[in-house]
């Protein structure tokens, strides 16, 4: 069959300030779809992707309608929902036959709104969703053999997991299918789909060389963070690892086709000691020519591993932070103490691995006392980079689902970004979180000892870049009192 996946298009300046959008704004690859994409190219299907992020609304209908085809599956976030909407409503109006399906975290939380919301839609899918799209194609070419057109009713689809359908009038969910276990089973993304690598960039000083391809070497987590969102909100299957040899293999593949840079996206690379030394040896004994950057959590590192890591081409790590108050960090079961952040960025800064610290603002119960307490730890960190942003409560993460008990929530979904503080614990205002914010980005990025590491630190035209974008962002913190509002 022929398969369009899409992402809906979105413009930076929805997510972020303009004032700040150019310091800030970042396109990842999108992996989920990516691995949908190869599953489905697995079972002989033919598959397109159309990128909302550098594709305008009538280019994807242009595109579509040339390619004509039999299903067609839309990505969505909270912030996305309205984007997916409009997509839906547009692809029915310009006609065709074909099965059409939305999948990704808002989606996976909310499904059975999805498909009340829209009517357009005919399915949705509530999990991972490689091989749930081919079990669901393989039912819809049975219902439907070629060159029938595919019909939006008749096909037998009880049973599929991982499922939520429209059966006439009645919307009806099959059971979960299990998370998989076996991730060696899975073809690498199909990031030859993607179009132009060089477009797709983190932030400006978060990465050393292009293109920057996206790694992720497990799935899951094991840890209850209160803001997290998983699907398997019981944490009963923990974290699935691929191999270290099967991660080595994408690493040759991304090489061989041209990137320079990896950014491994687990949770945290260091949730199996053992495992995160063997990569980094492996990486180092075959001398790969690239750089790479991960996240770990702060109990899970030492100075050792940071080692290796350093050795084996990782130039930067991210510590989530969160809070330098440690009863901040037990109300987000974070699971790691102050001391903790101060040992593992000391220890990264003494190998000399760049150290990136993410903060949270409206932590329920958090105060805008305390919210200045996190602000002094992170200049007592002094990380390289710091980021700030407001705590968000997406849909199917356990502060969505206990609102009541911990504060008041946004019904914006615009606000769902990390940027629109769409959730406001009962001890601070919003207005408070986005006062904190704009605080937190003067101090930290106003100072004259920041300022001149990061001249020292110029060397190519991409830091040159950055420190345009970092200049252009500080001004505007300086003089614009509400910065963060979206315009």
């Amino acid at each position: 069959m022929k398969c369009a996946l899409i992402v809906p298009p979105w413009l930076p300046e929805e997510i972020f300030s303009s004032k700040t959008a150019g310091s800030q704004i970042n396109y990842w690859q999108p992996l989920g779809t990516l691995y949908v994409a190869a599953a489905l190219r697995q079972a002989g299907h033919e598959v397109r992707f159309y990128n909302g992020a550098f594709l305008r609304h009538r280019e994807i209908m242009a595109g579509t309608a040339e390619f004509a085809p039999d299903f067609i599956g839309l990505y969505s976030t909270a912030f996305g929902w309205p984007k997916a909407r409009e997509m839906a409503a547009a692809l029915r109006r310009a006609g065709g036959d074909f099965f059409l399906v939305v999948g990704g975290p808002f989606p996976i939380a909310m499904p059975e709104q999805c498909l009340e919301e829209c009517p357009e839609l005919d399915a949705a899918v509530t999990g991972e969703g490689e091989f749930t799209v081919v079990e669901l194609l393989e039912r819809l070419a049975a219902a439907f053999p070629p060159p029938a057109p595919l019909g939006r009713a008749g096909a037998d689809l009880a049973g599929v997991s991982g499922l939520v359908y429209r059966a006439g009038e009645q919307i009806v969910k099959n059971p979960p299918r299990p998370l998989i276990t076996d991730l060696d089973s899975l073809p690498f993304p199909a990031r030859d789909l993607l179009g132009e690598i060089d477009d797709y960039v983190p932030p400006p000083a978060t990465y050393k060389r292009r293109p920057v391809a996206v790694i992720i070497t497990s799935r899951g987590c094991n840890r209850r963070c209160l803001y997290c969102f998983q699907i398997d909100k019981t944490r009963k299957s923990g974290i699935r690892y691929r191999s270290v040899d099967n991660v080595m293999a994408e690493i040759r593949h991304c090489l061989a086709q041209g990137y320079r840079e990896i950014k491994f996206i687990d949770d945290t690379l260091a949730a199996d000691y053992d495992r995160a030394m063997e990569l980094a040896r492996r990486i180092k004994e075959e001398k790969l020519d690239f750089t790479w950057f991960a996240s770990a959590c702060v109990n899970q590192v030492d100075q050792p591993l940071l080692q290796a890591f350093k050795e084996a081409g990782c130039w930067a790590i991210l510590f989530g932070a969160e809070s330098g108050v440690q009863k901040d960090l037990n109300t987000i079961r974070k699971g790691i103490t102050v001391a903790q952040i101060r040992k593992a960025v000391a220890a990264a800064k003494e190998v000399g691995i760049t150290v990136y610290t993410p903060f949270l603002f409206g932590i329920p119960g958090q105060t805008f006392a305390d919210g200045l307490k996190s602000i002094d730890f992170a200049l007592e960190l002094d990380p390289d980079i710091a980021n700030f942003h407001a705590l968000t409560p997406f849909p199917g993460t356990e502060l969505w689902d206990n609102l009541e008990q911990y504060g008041t929530v946004s019904h914006d979904l615009s606000d769902y970004t990390y940027q629109g503080a769409a959730f406001t614990p009962y001890t601070m205002t919003r207005e408070e979180i986005n006062e904190l914010r704009r605080i937190a980005f003067k101090r930290f990025y106003s100072r004259p000892k920041f300022l001149w590491r990061r001249l020292l630190a110029l060397r190519t035209l991409n830091d040159l870049r950055a420190a345009g974008s970092g200049l252009k962002s500080l001004f505007w913190l300086l003089v614009g009192s509400k910065i963060f509002t979206k315009r």
